[in-house]
């Protein structure tokens, strides 16, 4: 089931993805650093799919913003 977020929302879900990736990333370079490189990248897996999903959250908020913007602007004309 698909769900219809405002731009607001996807934003916030962007933010919040970029957060968990930052974390992962410094989590896995504290692994690395520990020569524990199995859980490094596990770690880099992890954060590569939320700065993916942050990625996707953006672009939809875009989309909303660009959807929103030019049905404005049809309006006025």
């Amino acid at each position: 089931m698909v769900e219809k977020r405002t731009g607001a929302e996807h934003h916030v879900l962007a933010a919040e993805h970029h957060e968990h990736a930052a974390r992962h990333h410094r989590q896995a370079s504290e692994h690395y650093g520990e020569k524990d490189f199995a859980h490094a990248a596990h770690e880099s897996l992890i954060a590569h799919d939320h700065t993916r999903r942050a990625i996707h959250h953006s672009n939809e908020a875009g989309k909303y913003h660009v959807e929103r913007h030019d049905n404005a602007k049809l309006c006025e004309l």
